[in-house]
Parts: structure tokens; sequence; C-alpha cells
């Protein structure tokens, strides 16, 4: 069985996944990738159904959704709808059945502010929104322009089309709070938040208030969330894990600390997912 990708970071059991839906990420427009991380596609035509489990990112997602018939016609779920999705705090779980897709445009960590700049991006945290409650004059028929055509380049252009009519606010603390993010993700050294907002020459609070207006989460949540997503990658891989020398490599004091968290997150502990997984 093959490891997957870095591409997959975050969902559980992706090999699973991968076997009943389609999963691709496309780039978007070469100006919208300032904030943009990427856009995501998945389609399914399943014959029972199947739930999907993501340890989420501190990204806010825009997805437009689309739930078909046998007949690949809408179906009874009524017309395509567009869901703005703050940070989700827990396992986030999504059941699908029958036929669809969803066409998702995954924010940089810091990056959704400036196409909502008069509300703090905590206040998207944990919720599921109709579109058109942030994205106000939305076009009404963009979630059918998005989902509708089976050609994956039109569906990008259709996503394209729509950010790029929606300037992004000049914002030089969304750029540091990406910035920010970017470098605990990146640097394996980022164990502790007071280290951390001195090295970066801030006070512990208003590195705080910054991740709060422009991230969603505090820098702590980050920190623990990208070390469970190291975790999740070495369990889904075909090797064994030393999971004591992982938790001290991720800053853990010990392995019990490293399998509370996995545990907490993910639903079971490491050493019983890991080999499922294999």
């Amino acid at each position: 069985m093959a490891a997957p990708s870095r591409g997959t970071r975050g969902i559980v059991d992706p090999n699973e996944l991968l076997t009943r839906v389609r999963f691709r990420r496309h780039e978007p427009a070469e100006p919208l990738r300032h904030y943009v991380e990427n856009y995501w596609f998945i389609d399914w035509d399943l014959s029972e159904p199947y739930a999907s489990h993501i340890v989420p990112h501190p990204s806010v997602n825009l997805t437009f959704e689309r739930y078909d018939d046998e007949s690949g016609a809408e179906g009874p779920g009524g017309p395509p709808v567009g869901v703005v999705t703050g940070v989700a705090l827990g396992l986030f779980t999504k059941k699908l059945t029958g036929r669809g897709r969803v066409c998702g445009v995954k924010f940089r960590s810091g990056g959704f502010r400036p196409y909502a700049p008069d509300v703090p991006v905590i206040h998207w945290t944990g919720q599921e929104l109709p579109m058109g409650d942030v994205f106000t004059g939305a076009p009404p028929d963009i979630a059918r322009a998005v989902t509708g055509p089976d050609d994956e380049h039109a569906r990008v252009a259709a996503l394209d089309a729509f950010l790029l009519a929606r300037a992004a606010a000049d914002d030089p603390q969304a750029d540091l709070a990406m910035d920010l993010v970017d470098r605990i993700r990146t640097d394996a050294t980022v164990h502790r938040v007071g280290e951390f907002a001195a090295a970066q020459g801030l006070s512990v609070r208003a590195l705080q208030r910054l991740f709060s207006a422009h991230v969603g989460v505090g820098p702590k949540w980050i920190i623990l969330r990208h070390r469970i997503h190291q975790a999740l990658e070495r369990a889904d891989s075909d090797a064994a894990v030393d999971w004591s020398a992982l938790a001290a490599d991720l800053g853990y004091a010990d392995q019990a600390h490293l399998v509370r968290d996995f545990t907490a997150t993910v639903g079971v502990p490491p050493t019983a997912y890991a080999p499922r997984n294999r």
C-alpha cells in the first residue's frame, strides 16, 4: 500500500477515501494565490453511504456542493449550494451518499479576512454558513456555475472569475498572520507559544489577538494541530512508527501526551489507528 502524499495531510484514512471518491487539487489564478492555497474537487458515485473524516487545517473553506440523483440530475436535496466553513475545532465528518461533487476553495491560514474585512475570522470558527451570509451580493447562480461543468478547467475558471470579481482588501496584518502560520508549519523547532512570540518580537497577547482576528484560532491550537497532522501522516505510512521517538520529535514531554492528543482529535489511539491503515 503506497503512503499518501502530503496532499492528503489531515485526511483520516486517506487510502480509504481515495478508493471511494475522486479527489484532486488545482491552483487558482496567479493573482489569487497570495490568499488562496488551492481549489479542491471531490466527485463521487457510491453504492452505499460513506463518511469521510478530516482533522481540519487552520483555514476557512468556501465550498460549492451538488448532490445528484441516479440519473445525474440535481437530486432531492435541491439545487447546488455555496457554504462558508470556518476553522473546525474538532474532527470534521461529512457523509456522502449517491452521486455528487464538491468544489472547494481553501484559503491560506490568515488569508480569508481580506475577503470579509469587517468581521474577525474567529467569528466564523466552528460555523458553517450559507455563502450569502458572508459574501454579500454573490451571483445567485454561482453554485450552479461552479458545480455544473463536467470539465474541471471550466470549474476552475468559474471559481477564478468569482474571486477575481471580489477585490481582497489590502491588509498587512493578514500578511503577517499568514507568514507566522507558515513559520509554525515549516519550522520543526516551534513547540512553545511564548518562545515563538518572543522570536517574532511580539508579546504572547499580541500574537493571540493577531491570530484571533485573522486566523480564527490561537497559536497554541495551530502548534498542536500541526503535531497531529504530522502524527497522522506517519501513521498512514508503510513504516512502523516509534511513537516515543515521534513524541519527542514533535515536542511532547512524553508519548502519553501524544497519545492523549491524537485520541482526542482522531477518535482512536495512534497504536490502534496505525495497524488499521496498514
